[in-house]
């Protein structure tokens, strides 16, 4: 049996495509009714009122590519 680091080496040697088939089929591979998931009452409650202050100003957030690379300038 191969352990988990090797499994991880190997699996960075896969290419891009081959890593997003896998992810799609781990991603299927997870019941949508897994109690494990569940969102407690208090992440449901502040999920319900981030929506809501979205829904208020729609033009409060910046695009995703934005988003996206000042997280990447933080991760430098």
């Amino acid at each position: 049996m191969m352990t988990s680091n090797a499994l991880r080496r190997e699996l960075l040697k896969l290419s891009t495509a081959e890593k997003l088939e896998l992810v799609e089929e781990l991603w299927n591979s997870i019941p949508e009714e897994d109690d494990t998931l569940a969102m407690t009452t208090e992440q449901r409650e502040d999920l319900d009122r981030r929506l809501a202050e979205a829904d208020a100003d729609p033009d409060g957030g910046v695009p995703w590519e934005v988003a996206r690379e000042r997280i990447r300038q933080r991760q430098r």
